[in-house]
């Protein structure tokens, strides 16, 4: 998909009933039942950044997992939330800074007793940890920036899956498909004309659809990014923040 999405200027106060700080928050009162189910959504979205923070902080896969999954342990706890008062600023922040003061405290703790005991929030079949990790190209990047950069893809990723959803329920899956990464100016790439005849469109259509669907991407990218954050005013300064984490060079 195309990273100028990121300018779709679709806002609206709506989005803010439901924060990364809110659902975190609403854990503490909420039924048990909903409040896993919100705190594992988080959790997939935090999970990568969080994880490449530590691996590049010089812990090797298991040591990793095993860290990632008890930071989420100890951070879900309803004896923490229970301390956990209204926060402002961004949730990534305050993750980090936590996630900081987590890892230095293991440091203090290390071989003192074994860790984690595998309370398992997310799947590690699931390519959200080590593979996703070594996408990336970190030699020259700090643990800080290796979880900037991972935090953005997954944000763009969580935004690009629920797209993918839309277009589903719609019945338009393969539309999805062969649009999602569809670049017509690119060196050898196909015409609207040709893509056109594959998908029986017009190629008045098929440019009509490239552009509904880079125009809905950039609203539901809007969306996520409104959940990260606490005030509208800060949506437009993280969409630019996007721009540099996607734009940067890789390695």
């Amino acid at each position: 998909m195309s990273s100028h999405v990121l300018d779709s200027g679709v806002g609206s106060a709506r989005w803010f009933a439901t924060t990364h700080w809110s659902v975190v928050l609403a854990a503490k009162q909420g039924e048990p039942s909903e409040a896993a189910a919100a705190l594992e959504k988080l959790c997939r979205t935090y999970w990568p950044p969080l994880y490449a923070y530590i691996r590049r902080d010089g812990h090797d896969v298991t040591e990793a997992e095993d860290l990632t999954q008890e930071f989420f342990g100890r951070l879900l706890s309803r004896d923490y939330l229970q301390r956990l008062q209204q926060q402002q600023g961004k949730f990534r922040s305050f993750l980090l800074a936590y996630l900081k003061n987590f890892l230095s405290e293991q440091r203090r703790r290390a071989g003192a007793q074994k860790r984690g005991g595998r309370c398992i929030f997310i799947s590690l079949d699931e390519p959200l940890g080590e593979a996703g990790y070594l996408l990336e190209p970190v030699d020259e990047l700090t643990p800080d920036q290796v979880f900037e950069r991972r935090w953005a893809q997954a944000v763009m990723q969580t935004a690009l899956d629920r797209l993918r959803e839309e277009y589903a329920a719609r019945g338009q899956a393969v539309l999805f498909q062969r649009l999602q990464d569809y670049q017509p100016h690119e060196p050898g790439g196909q015409s609207y004309a040709q893509l056109g005849d594959q998908l029986a469109m017009t190629e008045a259509a098929v440019k009509s659809a490239v552009q509904r669907m880079r125009q809905r991407h950039g609203e539901v990218l809007r969306e996520e990014v409104a959940h990260t954050v606490t005030r509208p005013e800060e949506i437009d300064e993280e969409l630019r923040h996007f721009r540099t984490l996607l734009g940067r060079g890789r390695g």
